[in-house]
């Protein structure tokens, strides 16, 4: 089911640099934000051209395969971004672009094929190296972003939410568990991956019961001050009338979340949270009980002695969520971290014990 991802595309990659630091520092709201307004700066710039633009949240960045019709439209938007970032929150958000044609000449690989795991909702998956390749380059201290220097007058963020409080684990649950796993040879990725998904079936139960997103615990909240975080993000500032009105349907939420229309989309939301990202490692934020933890890295570590994966996970009280809504229909998407930062900190971890076995062996 999977196939080559066409030479003539782009990786275009977003991360903010010393996310660790800034996570440490208590700033993983504006980091996981952050994030998700690089997704939907391109995103937005994909609706305009009528194009589907593969993308994989990771917490404190973004990854992107994209088209050449549109190659420039989001360069310009995303080097806008990163201006807007800088200036707003003194966060270097890097942003950086490497072609397909490039990652296959260097001889990495990139495979592609959706998955839907609802009805309205799809993922891509990606199986390769060629993602870790440009990410890996673009990460460099030598990498030299050019030919991309036209900086656009405007960006287009709407649709950019973040109207949820902490997300405490549903019934039954005690924790959320961020985890990354990488296979150790990347031509063993499919077989390595399916092990690693079965024994989180075994273990924790289907996707639906892993799902740590639950229509009970969600918290609306209507505080100016989150609010005002969210629209710095959106329009560079906070602008009184745009903040009072953003109040106002907040608080219409309440009502509308309590009529057909709004119990039908907080269904959706939970179906269409991003939980699970595979773009040539498994990214996932799942929930369950500390003896499936354990129980888990148990197979996981024997996993890592017989040198199929590394992995790493970080555990955490509730789970965080920012959202893209272009409708309240079927047009919605949400992006689901850890708590504290999780992703950031998962990530710092599993480079430790890369860094390791690299000095090892």
């Amino acid at each position: 089911m999977f196939k080559q991802i066409p030479s003539d595309w782009h990786v275009i990659i977003t991360d903010i640099k010393s996310s660790t630091a800034a996570v440490n520092a208590g700033l993983y709201e504006n980091v996981n934000l952050i994030a998700t307004g690089s997704i939907v700066a391109v995103l937005n710039t994909a609706f305009k051209a009528n194009i589907t633009v593969p993308f994989f949240f990771g917490g404190d960045g973004a990854t992107f395969i994209v088209p050449p019709r549109i190659v420039d439209g989001v360069m310009k938007s995303l080097l806008k971004y990163k201006n807007n970032t800088s200036e707003n929150f003194k966060i270097d958000l890097r942003v950086g672009i490497v072609p397909v044609a490039e990652i296959y000449a260097r001889g990495h690989n990139l495979q592609m094929c959706k998955f839907a795991s609802a009805e309205t909702f799809s993922i891509p998956i990606v199986l390769g190296d060629g993602l870790a390749y440009a990410e890996k380059l673009i990460k460099g201290e030598d990498y030299l972003l050019s030919g991309h220097d036209t900086v656009s007058d405007e960006i287009d963020l709407s649709g950019m939410q973040c109207r949820w409080d902490k997300i405490e684990p549903p019934e039954n649950s005690e924790e959320i568990v961020t985890l990354i796993v990488i296979a150790q040879d990347y031509g063993q990725q499919a077989d390595v991956f399916s092990k690693v998904i079965h024994h989180l079936d075994q273990i924790y139960g289907s996707p639906e019961k892993r799902q740590p997103i639950s229509v009970s615990k969600l918290i609306f909240r209507t505080s100016f001050n989150s609010l005002g975080q969210e629209m710095k993000h959106r329009l560079g500032k906070i602008k009184l009338f745009e903040l009072v009105k953003s109040w106002f349907i907040n608080i219409y939420g309440y009502i509308y979340f309590r009529t057909d229309r709004g119990k039908k989309y907080l269904k959706q939301l939970v179906e269409m949270s991003d939980t699970l990202v595979i773009d040539g490692r498994i990214n996932t934020v799942i929930t369950g009980t500390a003896k499936q933890r354990l129980a888990l890295a148990q197979v996981l570590n024997q996993l890592e002695k017989n040198n199929e994966i590394l992995y790493a996970f970080y555990v955490s009280g509730e789970s965080v969520m920012s959202c893209y809504v272009r409708d309240l229909e079927d047009d919605h998407i949400h992006f689901v971290d850890g708590a504290d930062g999780g992703y950031t900190r998962a990530a710092g971890i599993l480079k430790q014990k890369i860094s390791h076995k690299f000095n090892v062996e």
